[in-house]
């Protein structure tokens, strides 16, 4: 940026690693906010619900210390405060999301293992949908021994998956079937299951949404987002760290 230095302003575990890493890329780190700034790190994503840092505290406070050219990194943007500042946002880049998806999956499956009282080997599984995170729970999963099934709209994604070895079913007609199940994993971010349906789930069926908008209804359902930063910071900060340099590269 300019030759100027970079602030790590996150607060997670993961930005804490993301700076470690940084500067085993011998990138020139500031440890405050100042005129030598020429790019500033937040958390990823940045913001909390109420429009917040995650890190604590206002961003235009943040912003009020570092110079009207600085550039912001992170993730989720779109934040009135930065509409005249130039932004890379992480989470509009197609490597870092298939590399974070990956993550995930990892993450979702450690989550499952706590919980089922089985292997995955032979467990049966439900992946509903086949986007980033679903094609690498699939991938996870099939090589563990799961038998896993699952759950596309497309007739083409289908067929993929049974391409891969996986058995496959039109997610209008998941609900058909709930009961043989052991594991739910739902990544498609739309009210998909209601709680009368998932009533007809095994006893102890685990039932793990990770979509960004809740898809199954109930209070047995696991909520799981955001699971890199709080199941494997450090494997997140080094990603945030090789997309900064990657990113910054390119510019």
């Amino acid at each position: 940026m300019d030759g100027k230095r970079l602030y790590c302003a996150g607060g997670t575990a993961a930005a804490r690693y993301a700076g470690e890493y940084l500067g085993n890329f011998y990138i020139d780190l500031a440890e405050r906010p100042g005129s030598d700034v020429g790019a500033v790190l937040l958390d990823v994503p940045s913001f909390a619900p109420d429009g917040t840092l995650r890190m604590g505290g206002s961003v235009e406070n943040l912003l009020a210390q570092l110079p009207p050219d600085v550039t912001v990194c992170g993730g989720n943007l779109d934040h009135p405060a930065l509409d005249n500042y130039r932004c890379i946002d992480f989470l509009k880049d197609a490597q870092y999301q298939a590399e974070n998806a990956y993550i995930t999956a990892e993450c979702a499956v450690e989550i499952a293992l706590s919980y089922l009282p089985m292997t995955l080997r032979r467990c049966p599984v439900l992946v509903i949908g086949w986007g980033r995170i679903g094609k690498c729970l699939g991938q996870i999963l099939h090589a563990l021994g799961a038998d896993l099934t699952v759950a596309a709209r497309k007739n083409a994604d289908r067929a993929m998956c049974r391409g891969l070895g996986c058995a496959a079913v039109d997610t209008a007609r998941m609900a058909e079937t709930l009961g043989k199940y052991r594991l739910i994993l739902n990544t498609a971010p739309e009210r998909l299951l209601t709680k009368e349906q998932l009533a007809q789930c095994h006893p102890d069926c685990v039932k793990i949404d990770l979509a960004s908008r809740t898809g199954m209804e109930g209070d047995s359902v696991i909520v799981a987002r955001g699971l890199p930063g709080v199941h494997m910071p450090e494997s997140s900060g080094r990603l945030i760290a090789e997309t900064y340099v990657r990113l910054c590269r390119e510019e």
